[in-house]
């Protein structure tokens, strides 16, 4: 059983950044997807964008341009690099992975406030 555990939330003002780290129990070689959601206060959880294990990334419209997911594999470890972030990309950002689809291990969650 992998565990996944988030760090590197905080408080940002808004234009700031942050980068969150994802640090996995083993080795995440066979984890071919990795992604991070996040969780507004009383919003749905929502996707914030995926890596597999090729490189290939894709982010939410709301993110994109702004948000870079990276991982490296000899580290096991994925990040969020996030910036000129905004009030409402506050949340707690959860990073999560799978062999084949996200969803099969979960971080904690990290919580992350953006101030205007």
């Amino acid at each position: 059983q992998v565990q996944l555990v988030d760090s590197g939330g905080g408080l940002a003002q808004a234009g700031g950044s942050l980068r969150l780290s994802c640090a996995a129990s083993e080795s995440i070689f066979s984890l071919n997807v990795m992604g991070w959601y996040r969780q507004a206060t009383g919003k749905q959880r929502e996707l914030v964008g995926t890596i597999t294990s090729n490189g290939n990334t894709n982010y939410a419209d709301s993110v994109k341009g702004r948000f870079t997911i990276s991982r490296d594999n000899a580290k096991n470890s994925m990040y969020l690099q996030m910036n000129s972030l905004k009030p409402e990309d506050t949340g707690v950002y959860y990073c999560s992975a799978g062999r084949f689809v996200l969803g099969a291990y979960w971080g904690q969650g990290t919580q992350v406030t953006v101030s205007s």
